[in-house]
């Protein structure tokens, strides 16, 4: 039986998010609608998810010195990272020494965090099928993994990421020599921690890819169970999702191969510290599709971006079903109604921007807003969504990025 406290009082349940942006925002509301205490942290003053959270606290994560500090004088029962640039070595420390929990747990934390720890583990470990790779620590090496100078090449076009960035940053596409050197640089200027060091990946012909979210929560019998969602297929630009719907279509041996895919990376990031299954929480598998063969590309212990859509499509959003599994509470992942979100870009470099043509857009059949309240816009930083359901997807699909592109950012 789980029993929730009261928040503000000494015998709340508090929950921390390490990274408080439009997805850990959506987190936060989730569990506060269960009586939760939260605590948003992020690297900036009034981030997205601090300004609807009980706390906002503000440091550089990737301290290990502040991330203890700060853990230990709050005290949360459970910790939530919801971006990568976290020092997860110190979360290892403080889980293994009963400090805290951590979700899913501290080692898939630190798996995920870069890109070379799971693609090993999921290719090296698991055995499943990815794209050809290596990882390089400079341009003469990128060049060489290409050539295949010490063994198979990767070969043109190829895919260079930075081994930590997030939302895309730092991802592009090599179609010959002369993207080399450029690619290069924009990774470097990508990544995060880490910098310095990349994935180089074959390019692999799919039709298309998808999001498999996938959730481990407690059953009646108190065993964990593998929930999925339906599919989402999403567009990408530069690595960064712009686009993405609910469900996409699969034959039954794609999703059939994709769910044993995300179930088997999964149950072994689960895997607590005494080696029993745990790793409560949604997950977000991310998977290359052609015909019936399926490929691994990535997976996040938490909400995934392109999951924005379930806001219209599922019975229980990816935000409600993260909140009510990392509590040990039951989960619903069936589908509403078919929908889709279009991404709405700031557009305008400055602070404390605002959105005209809300009411225009809101004024398109079934549809909906999130504008994130992030305090300073980018060019290209995402500052809201547009969500829509239909019955029919492609209608859902054209009523969202209509929606989106109804809304005008700009200065003050």
């Amino acid at each position: 039986m789980t029993t929730l406290g009261t928040p503000l009082s000494p015998h709340a349940t508090k929950v921390m998010l390490l990274g408080s942006g439009e997805l850990g925002k959506e987190v936060l509301i989730a569990l506060q609608r269960l009586g939760v205490e939260t605590i948003a942290v992020d690297r900036y003053a009034n981030a997205p998810g601090q300004q609807v959270a009980h706390h906002a606290r503000t440091i550089t994560m990737s301290d290990p010195a502040q991330l203890k500090a700060l853990i230990e004088a709050e005290r949360p029962h459970l910790v939530v990272p919801e971006i990568e640039a976290i020092a997860t070595p110190m979360l290892e420390q403080l889980e293994a020494a009963g400090v805290v929990r951590v979700i899913p747990t501290a080692r898939a934390a630190r798996l995920t965090m870069d890109r070379e720890g799971i693609r090993r583990l999921a290719a090296e470990t698991l055995g499943l099928p990815t794209s050809p790779y290596q990882f390089c620590d400079s341009l003469a090496e990128l060049q060489a993994a290409i050539d295949g100078v010490a063994g198979p090449g990767i070969g043109y076009p190829c895919v260079v990421k930075p081994v930590m960035s997030s939302s895309g940053k730092g991802q592009s596409k090599i179609d010959g020599p002369a993207d080399v050197q450029k690619a290069w640089d924009y990774a470097m200027a990508g990544g995060r921690v880490g910098a310095g060091r990349i994935i180089v990946e074959g390019f692999i012909d799919f039709d298309y890819e998808i999001t498999l979210l996938t959730v481990r929560a407690l059953g009646a019998d108190g065993q964990v169970e593998t929930h999925f969602c339906a599919p989402i297929g999403h567009i990408q630009v530069s690595g960064d999702y712009v686009e993405s719907w609910q469900p996409h279509p699969m034959p039954a041996t794609a999703l059939a191969r994709a769910r044993h895919i995300a179930q088997t990376v999964t149950d072994d990031l689960g895997v607590g510290l005494d080696g029993k299954p745990s790793g409560l929480g949604l997950y977000g598998v991310e998977l290359f599709v052609k015909g019936e063969q399926v490929w691994f590309s990535e997976v996040s212990p938490r909400p995934h971006d392109t999951g924005l859509v379930t806001l219209t499509t599922q019975v229980q959003s990816e935000f409600e079903l993260h909140a009510r599994a990392i509590l040990g509470l039951p989960v619903n992942t069936a589908l509403r109604s078919p929908g889709a979100s279009a991404v709405i870009y700031g557009g305008v470099e400055a602070q404390g921007i605002v959105f005209d043509g809300v009411d225009e857009a809101l004024r398109v059949p079934n549809t909906d807003l999130r504008l994130f309240g992030k305090p300073e816009s980018f060019t290209k930083r995402r500052m809201g969504v547009a969500l829509a359901f239909d019955a029919d997807v492609q209608v859902a699909r054209q009523n969202a990025k209509l929606a989106a592109s109804k809304v005008k950012p700009r200065v003050a």
